[in-house]
């Protein structure tokens, strides 16, 4: 089968493009031809093997790298991304417009070179309604912030309706995502399917992580972290993932247990406002990281005790399986996608937007090697995620909603 797929954002960076990354990885295993459309803004875009990727080039923010043909302003985003932080919002008329014919033109490129079998569009939103009227099915995922955009920016919601009265299927990828989809497009109710997202076990899975050279690789110095557990963060510095929900907690849980280190991973446009406010709460033991590769990540979640995913609505919390993969315990908020996976097995539940609650779980979690060995508690919810979550578990359900599709 010849599979065109659609994504808004680069393969790295932001969970749409991890899973486009992943899904296109096991569908080339499945023995399926697979090309990525996607926007770029730097010249040598990373490729998972056997996958072509149909770059439109866009100019990075105060880039000096010309890209011959890039459109002249970064690609848009629905809240932030390492490598952009325009909002579709911020567009004006013409760049809109360029935006639109640029992708309109390699969609058509692509579909008279290669004439896919399914076009699989990520995002209930403008790239896919592009897709609409060639006689192809299409198939779409909603991630969720095309949801969010969706309530946000009305300017938009005549693409997002085109795409869903075009497309075949839409996959859910949460039940909570599932509610916010029947909420917004009641009359296409009945093309939903629910498909839990998937991690690649092949970069995230438990490993001996020498914690010193990891330290150093980030220039902490060894009496900041020896003998202390180790928090984390990892994701996008926006307001939606509750990282002020986190600092405020620290404040508690680093006074009450003075021997953690918190690690913060990730970049965004909160980035500022969350350093003045770690500054302002006078805590002495977080580090901001920045952005890391995945392998990197891997290191992350490994050296970890407990990961965090403070989210106001997290539509799944691709994260969150990652560090579980990993063996990682997660701590995350009672909301969106992530009740869905999370659970006291793996580590805990907490309410949004509540310091305490967090602090409070973190010190139990924290202190739980005392209940049940922690090794063998690692070892068993790496096992969870690895049964239940494994992209190559999951990707042939994906296989069948597309021969399903072709048949419509």
């Amino acid at each position: 089968m010849r599979i065109l797929m659609i994504n808004h954002f680069p393969l790295m960076g932001s969970g749409s493009g991890t899973y486009t990354r992943n899904l296109a990885v096991h569908l080339k295993e499945l023995g399926h031809e697979v090309c990525i459309i996607l926007p770029e803004n730097t010249k040598d875009p990373s490729a998972p093997d056997d996958v072509r990727l149909h770059p439109v080039y866009f100019t990075a923010d105060g880039s000096s790298e010309r890209i011959e043909g890039a459109l002249p302003f970064n690609f848009p985003c629905f809240t932030s991304h390492p490598r952009s932080v325009t909002t579709f919002a911020d567009l004006n008329e013409e760049q809109l417009k360029m935006y639109i014919e640029a992708f309109h033109q390699a969609i058509e490129d692509e579909i008279e070179t290669t004439r896919p079998d399914v076009i699989h569009g990520q995002h209930v939103w403008i790239l896919p309604s592009l897709a609409a009227g060639y006689g192809i099915p299409l198939v779409l995922t909603a991630h969720g912030t095309d949801l969010m955009g969706y309530d946000k920016w009305p300017q938009f919601r005549p693409y997002a309706e085109k795409a869903m009265d075009a497309c075949a299927s839409v996959i859910s990828i949460s039940k909570d995502n599932c509610t916010l989809i029947e909420e917004r497009f009641p009359q296409d109710r009945n093309k939903i399917v629910m498909m839990r997202n998937g991690y690649d076990p092949t970069v995230f899975y438990p490993e001996q992580t020498d914690l010193d050279l990891f330290m150093e690789r980030h220039g902490i110095a060894k009496e900041k972290y020896q003998g202390k557990k180790i928090v984390t963060f990892a994701g996008k510095l926006t307001y939606f993932k509750g990282v002020d929900v986190l600092l405020r907690a620290m404040k508690i849980y680093e006074e009450e247990m003075p021997k953690t280190i918190t690690l913060i991973v990730g970049d965004g446009d909160e980035r500022d406002r969350l350093h003045a406010l770690a500054n302002d709460l006078g805590l002495k033991t977080v580090h901001f990281f920045g952005n890391v590769d995945q392998q990197e990540l891997r290191s992350v979640y490994n050296v970890s005790d407990v990961n965090l995913v403070p989210s106001r609505r997290e539509p799944f919390g691709l994260v969150a399986i990652e560090a579980m993969g990993c063996g990682t315990p997660v701590i995350a908020s009672n909301e969106g996608g992530l009740p869905d996976f999370v659970n006291e097995s793996v580590g805990a539940l907490v309410r949004p937007e509540d310091p305490e609650d967090l602090a409070l779980n973190i010190m139990k979690v924290l202190r739980r090697e005392v209940v049940i060995d922690l090794r063998e508690w690692r070892d068993q919810i790496a096992v969870y995620a690895r049964r239940h979550y494994a992209q190559d578990t999951i990707i042939r359900e994906l296989d069948e909603l597309y021969r399903k599709a072709l048949k419509q």
